[in-house]
């Protein structure tokens, strides 16, 4: 409750923080990660939807392989079935979870099977990066596109050469937690000076209320130190200062992305008063061949003659003055100017070369 009410107090006392996001969402526990996993493995029971073992011959020898272990020698015959597909089974292990925990994993096609859907995956040992085993994956796979094709027309959805299997591993190997320390640091998922501070004055005003005493002190944009006291645990702590609200702050950015027409504007961008036009040239050809025909009772030939038709027409042209000292204002003076994204994106690449756009302009 006297949390709640200081989060609350805090909101009223800076204004526009009531719209922040809590400490928990922009920051990590160092130490506190995910560890990726990774195994090959085998899905079997697919409907004539598998590799093609001529074609995939590292598919044929871990069916063989998987066979000899099993008792069942098939190394002096070929395989022709088309009901196993070989995959690549990848998950996400969090640090602190127990031996018998379940997880999710993500199974993707290797060969040139064509669907996985209706197919059972069998039991594949995950490794981490250190080559060590620390769970085991198994189950039906989950498939969530389809793909149908007949003699003239072919329908597909998703992609079916991929799926998951909610809890389908079980973990075999732990993973400690971060050990219970009275130092600890957090780590910004966005780095940036500003927030760090935000974040140490937003824990301090909290740590005086709560425990009389400063707990927190920026290292870095990207790195804030706690010290735990001693009489709280490490997940209490955690708990208590992850629900603080803080407004993060961010560099004046603007990402573009050519291929999709796609213009993300950051709120703090400003472009310097400048004069801006944007006209399209737009050019038509049209072809129209004719026939000549030859005279009657002659001994010519029809031949093609060739009609080329060519438009062109300039739309746009006037000038707008454009720039602000806040989003709104931006993106009023481009509306202003009545182009579309394509527009838009040559429009701020040339205020960048021309020095009037405060920001970084990325193009991916």
């Amino acid at each position: 409750m006297r949390r709640l009410l200081f989060a609350l107090l805090l909101c009223v006392a800076v204004g526009d923080a009531c719209a922040a996001v809590r400490i928990k969402d922009i920051t990590s526990l160092r130490g506190d990660r995910d560890n990726q996993l990774i195994g090959y493995g085998l899905v079997v029971g697919l409907s004539g939807t598998g590799d093609t073992l001529r074609n995939v011959p590292f598919t044929e020898q871990a069916i063989k392989a998987m066979l000899d272990r099993m008792g069942l020698n098939v190394r002096g015959g070929d395989l022709r079935n088309r009901n196993v597909a070989a995959v690549i089974v990848t998950g996400d292990l969090p640090s602190g979870m127990d031996v018998g925990s379940r997880l999710d994993v993500t199974i993707s096609s290797l060969g040139d099977a064509t669907s996985l859907m209706g197919g059972t995956l069998l039991l594949t040992q995950l490794s981490g990066t250190d080559g060590l085993v620390y769970a085991g994956a198994q189950g039906a796979v989950s498939v969530t596109g389809f793909d149908v094709a007949g003699q003239a027309q072919t329908l597909s959805q998703g992609v079916p050469t991929a799926g998951q299997i909610p809890n389908g591993a079980i973990i075999e190997r732990d993973v400690p937690a971060p050990p219970d320390q009275i130092r600890m640091v957090l780590e910004l998922k966005n780095p940036d000076d500003t927030t760090a501070v935000r974040i140490v004055d937003a824990i301090n005003a909290y740590s005086l209320e709560r425990f009389h005493r400063r707990s927190a002190f920026e290292m870095s944009g990207r790195t804030v130190e706690l010290m735990r006291p001693v009489e709280l645990s490490a997940t209490r702590f955690m708990a208590e200062l992850g629900e603080l609200p803080v407004e993060p702050d961010t560099v004046a950015r603007v990402v573009i992305d050519s291929r999709t027409g796609t213009v993300v504007i950051g709120q703090d961008v400003q472009i310097s008063t400048v004069a801006v036009t944007h006209g399209t040239l737009s050019v038509r050809v049209t072809e129209t061949p004719t026939a000549s025909q030859p005279g009657a009772f002659s001994q010519g030939k029809t031949v093609q003659l060739d009609r080329t038709q060519i438009d062109a027409q300039q739309d746009g042209g006037q000038v707008a003055i454009v720039g602000g000292s806040s989003l709104r204002a931006l993106v009023n003076g481009l509306n202003r100017i009545g182009v579309k994204p394509s527009g838009i994106i040559a429009i701020l690449q040339a205020i960048k070369t021309a020095g009037a756009l405060q920001a970084d302009l990325v193009v991916q």
